[in-house]
């Protein structure tokens, strides 16, 4: 069995495991389940390497555009507040709000943008390796 998929078996296992033991008032709902990105490209395979997580909290100020990036690695996101829109490079875009999760694009450059007058806050889960990028920002050609 391949090490990433031995490591992403055991946490499985973990987490069964802790499911079943737990008490009986404990609930779980699922938020996402996907093989697809949010436009409905296929998530790409994992790289080789030794896994790396990564959990950020990201609040994304009031009337403000994030600049044109893309994620090298599978990685979703949880709207905790607020609404954002995500807009990738051939203009399809999704409206998200507080609870709803997505599993974000990859290798696509797109760009997140807040219209509202509240700040914008989530949760992304990166599923990285070791040594490489989750984010890339598209560089702005000087005119």
């Amino acid at each position: 069995m391949d090490k990433n998929l031995k490591t992403i078996y055991i946490i499985c296992l973990f987490l069964v495991s802790c499911h079943q033991n737990t008490p009986n008032n404990t609930e779980f709902t699922t938020l996402l389940e996907t093989t697809k990105s949010w436009n409905g490209n296929t998530l790409p395979k994992y790289p080789e390497g030794q896994p790396n997580i990564t959990i950020l909290k990201a609040i994304i100020p009031a009337h403000s555009k994030l600049d044109f990036h893309k994620h090298k690695v599978i990685n979703a996101a949880v709207i905790l507040d607020g609404e954002l829109t995500v807009v990738s490079e051939t203009k399809d875009s999704l409206k998200l709000k507080a609870g709803d999760a997505f599993a974000e694009l990859v290798n696509t450059w797109h760009y997140g943008i807040n219209n509202s007058s509240k700040p914008v806050e989530l949760i992304i889960f990166y599923a990285g390796f070791e040594g490489g990028s989750n984010t890339v920002i598209k560089q702005k050609v000087e005119k």
